[in-house]
This record gives structure tokens, C-alpha cells and sequence, in this order.
């Protein structure tokens, strides 16, 4: 007699994601449930992150209900809550959390999260056993999965995580579309891209034209200030027009204060600490305005590059990593977190060119020097190697016609 018994009947499997929203967490979502569904897992949804387990909790059954895992951002909210004290928030919500966790009988919990979701989870399965897994997500690419980027007979540490190659998409896209009005202009434009620690997004924007680059790891003191206009200069007398991508993280230096300082949209933290940036592009292009006399504006890429629908990579890498973490359950491996052991192109997002890495492992990790030349304020051709693997070859656009100038006859 054919055995048809699931391995987990019985058993109740949660999910729940925190901090940000990425254009790839529905995909997550959708490909873990299945996963779990064919272990024979009953599925939860925890609305809100780690809020969605205080007090009564807010809990979803996701078992027998469609999910749409194109549709980008989170079907089941999110929140920046931190279940351990914090400064906004002196007491300890882990009570409550484990309180629930036994209530609704949740035997396994997936957080999809980057560190700050994915850190307090890991706190959670060493002081309390919990047994948890955790998934990568972040459109910084700063949550270091130890993926191995070959580059030039190069072993390069790098970061693949899922959300980061669809925004990475939308903001080369951003950034080719303004070439069209900076051209008509003779302008530079600075565009703003979210990262808080680490350049890894605002790379993206030299696949769409942007020819300079400030980011988080590089500040830009006095005497780099400076050299930075120069080579603005330089660079805008080649073709009249510039676009110049700035990380909100930059550090910039202030002349009035004399010191280095971020550009906060506002000053109020949220639970784990993080005030929200906003601003340093019109910083930026203000004082190359006033320092070299050249028409300079600021655009904010804001939230846009973290919306909409999950591309095919992202769909590709969610489901190979959805695969591990199946594998994780099966062996009852917990503690751990799924990532692309190399990075490959999007035919190459399978099970077999993936690992699993201990929570206590991951952390952030900034661009790697190989990626980024200080002195000309702009990637290098290793980034670019990274990068092709998603967004294939770098694009610049421009009209591409050269007009006689004609003279009045004499």
C-alpha cells in the first residue's frame, strides 16, 4: 500500500515579514508557503512583523487561500517593531511573543527580514529555542549572505539578496529617463538613492548613465570634497551633461559646522534605532551650483525603486532560496538562512548553487573595495561584472546627433 502521510501533518508553520518592503516579499512568501504546504504544513501569515505577535496577536490562515506573489510589497503588512527593549521602547515584548507562539500552536517560524528583522529573530531561537528560519530581504544588498562573486580568477564576498535585483532594475530605469531632460538642460543631476550603510543600489544607476557615484562607505571629508568637484567639472565639460547618483547615507562634509554630517528627512528613530534620511541630493547639487556655476538639480528616487512587481530575477532567486529552506525544514536545521552560494546569472537561480548560513553570521556588509574607485567617485568594472549577472550590459543613453553650428554670412 502506497505511503501518502506528510511528513508534518499537523504541524503549523508561520510567516511573517519586517522593516521595509521590497518588490520581492509576496514572491517569498508565496514560494515558502508552497514549500511548507507540500511538507503538509498548516500555514500562517503574522500580519504587522514581530507586532503581529503581541498582545492578541494578528494571525492569517494561509493554507487554502491563493497568493499572488508578483504583486510587489508585503500581503501581510509590516512594522518595524523590535520585540527586545530599545531606548522608543524600554520593555521586553518576548513574553508575549512566546506567549502567542503557543496559543496559536505555531511549531516553526520563517521571518523574511534583513538584519534588524532577521537579528531579533536569531536572538529569539538562542535565548529561546524557537525553532526558526530565517529569509533574506533588503533592496540595500547589505545583508551579508557570503556569496562568492568570481571576477578575474577573484574569489570577491558579496551580498545577493531578494528585492535588491528588482529595484536595482527600477533605478537604472530612473536614471536613464532623466538623461532625456539633463540633456535638454545642460544640467547635472544628483540623483538619491536609499541606502543607509552601504552603496550596493546606487551602483545600479551607472546601468542607466550615471557617471558618478557617492556612497555610505567613502565619506567625503574636506579635502575629498574638493577633489569631487573637480572631477565633476570634468566630467560635465565632456558631454554638458551629468548625472550623478548620491546614497542618502552619504557623509558630507559642512563647511559652516566643520564636520561631516547626514541629511535626515526627519530626526525621530524608529524601534531599532534608525532615523529616516532624506535630502543630500539637494545638498549636493546646491553647492555644485554654487561652487562651479553650473545649473545642477536633485531628484529623490523616494520609494519608487522599492515598489511595484517582482521581475523574473527576483522571482528566479526567491524560489531557489524557497528550495533551501525546504531542504532546512526536512532536517529540522533551524537557526539558519538560505542564500545563493555564488553569484550567477538569473539560468543559473537553482537549488544546487545554494547554502545555508548561520543567523549569527549575517550581519551587515558593505561594498567590498574591489567594487568602488574613491578617487574618481565611480564603480568599477568589477561592480559592473556583479551586476551584469541581473541587469545584464550597462546602457547610456544619449540623442545621439552633433548639429553644424552655422554662421551668418559675411
Amino acid at each position: 500500500m502506497l505511503h501518502t502521510e506528510k511528513i508534518y501533518k499537523g504541524k503549523t508553520l508561520a510567516i511573517l515579514s519586517g522593516g521595509g518592503d521590497t518588490p520581492a516579499i509576496n514572491s517569498s512568501i508565496e514560494n515558502i508557503r508552497k514549500r511548507a504546504l507540500l511538507l503538509g504544513f498548516k500555514v500562517y501569515g503574522v500580519r504587522t512583523g514581530w507586532k503581529g505577535l503581541l498582545g492578541d496577536g494578528d494571525i492569517v490562515d494561509l493554507t487554502n487561500q491563493p497568493y499572488n506573489g508578483t504583486y510587489g510589497g508585503t500581503a501581510l503588512l509590516s512594522s518595524r517593531t523590535n520585540p527586545f527593549p530599545t531606548e522608543k521602547n524600554p520593555e521586553s515584548r518576548v513574553p508575549q511573543i512566546m506567549k502567542n507562539l503557543k496559543r496559536y500552536k505555531i511549531d516553526v517560524l520563517v521571518t523574511i527580514g534583513g538584519d534588524d528583522t532577521n537579528g531579533a529573530a536569531k536572538r529569539l531561537y538562542e535565548q529561546e529555542g524557537i525553532p526558526v528560519i530565517g529569509f533574506p530581504k533588503t533592496i540595500d544588498n547589505d545583508l551579508r549572505t557570503h556569496t562568492t562573486h568570481f571576477y578575474n580568477k577573484q574569489e570577491i564576498d558579496a551580498v545577493l539578496c531578494p528585492g535588491f535585483p528588482t529595484a536595482a532594475m527600477l533605478v537604472s530605469h530612473m536614471a536613464r529617463h532623466l538623461r532625456t531632460t539633463n540633456e535638454s538642460h545642460q544640467r547635472i543631476m544628483v540623483l538619491e538613492v536609499m541606502g543607509r550603510d552601504a552603496g550596493w543600489l546606487t551602483g545600479s544607476a551607472l546601468f542607466g548613465g550615471a557617471e558618478i557615484a557617492l556612497v555610505p562607505e567613502y565619506p567625503i571629508t574636506q579635502d575629498k570634497k574638493e577633489h569631487f568637484f573637480e572631477v565633476v567639472k570634468k566630467k560635465y565639460q565632456e558631454k554638458e551633461n551629468l548625472i550623478i547618483a548620491v546614497s542618502e547615507g552619504v557623509r558630507w562634509w559642512d563647511d559652516e559646522k566643520k564636520e561631516m554630517s547626514m541629511v535626515y528627512a526627519s530626526a525621530e528613530k524608529d524601534e531599532y534605532g534608525h532615523k529616516r534620511f532624506g535630502g543630500v541630493s539637494g545638498v549636493v547639487a546646491s553647492e555644485i551650483s554654487n561652487k562651479l556655476g553650473i545649473s545642477a538639480r536633485s531628484q529623490i528616487s523616494g520609494y519608487y525603486p522599492r515598489s511595484g512587481n517582482c521581475n523574473i530575477y527576483d522571482a528566479k532567486l526567491t524560489s531557489a532560496l524557497a528550495d533551501k529552506a525546504l531542504d532546512l525544514l526536512l532536517r529540522e536545521d533551524y537557526g539558519k538562512m538560505p542564500v545563493m552560494n555564488k553569484m550567477v546569472s538569473a539560468d543559473g537561480l537553482e537549488e544546487y548553487n545554494t547554502t545555508a548560513i548561520d543567523m549569527g553570521a549575517v550581519g551587515n556588509q558593505p561594498l567590498q573595495d574591489i567594487y568602488y574607485n574613491p578617487n574618481e567617485f565611480n564603480f568599477t568594472d568589477a561592480y559592473v561584472d556583479f551586476l551584469k549577472n541581473i541587469l545584464g550590459e550597462p546602457y547610456l543613453p544619449s540623442f545621439g546627433y552633433k548639429y553644424k553650428k552655422v554662421f551668418p554670412e559675411k
